[in-house]
């Protein structure tokens, strides 16, 4: 019995090899690529902003003061879909002095601002409640605009145990 080799069968198993590699080489390409717009909405995986980074936008130059600002929600939230907040401000709510905005701000969220609430002297009381998603344990920060134009804040640091936003939205 003598074993003889084909080289024709050879140089088609060869070229089939190859193609499968740069078949996979180009899904890979393509799987990596689908990262490219979270990145170019500035949602890097992992990266925390500071306070000072979530503030700027909204200050615009201006300083914010730690007081005046009650906000709550639980420290720790079993998951991160539903967690529920409220916002107190110590404001009269009268037509020369009240709260006009409220910002609720993610550290971790794709989007950093969670909801803005808009209020007046209309609304009677500076108190707002919502239920927001959090992309796990992160700081949240309530930010109250007054109409003097000057900017109060509250701070909490929330560990989230299930965490929501994982697909990017």
């Amino acid at each position: 019995m003598s074993v003889v080799c084909d080289v024709h069968n050879v140089t088609v198993v060869s070229r089939r090899r190859r193609w499968l590699q740069q078949f996979a080489s180009g899904v890979l390409a393509m799987t990596s690529m689908s990262v490219l717009p979270a990145r170019s909405q500035g949602m890097i995986s992992g990266h925390l902003l500071s306070l000072e980074e979530m503030l700027a936008p909204l200050l615009q130059g201006g300083v914010a003061l730690p007081q005046g600002v009650k906000l709550m929600l639980p420290i720790l939230a079993d998951n991160g879909y539903l967690v529920p907040v409220s916002v107190q401000v110590e404001s009269p709510m009268t037509p020369d002095a009240h709260v006009t905005h409220i910002y609720l701000l993610s550290q971790r969220n794709p989007a950093t601002q969670m909801a803005v609430f808009h209020l007046g002297p209309w609304s009677g009381r500076a108190e707002v409640s919502s239920r927001i998603r959090l992309a796990g344990s992160q700081m949240v920060v309530a930010l109250a605009r007054l109409s003097d134009g000057s900017f109060r804040y509250q701070r909490v640091d929330v560990i989230v145990t299930e965490s929501a936003c994982v697909d990017g939205t």
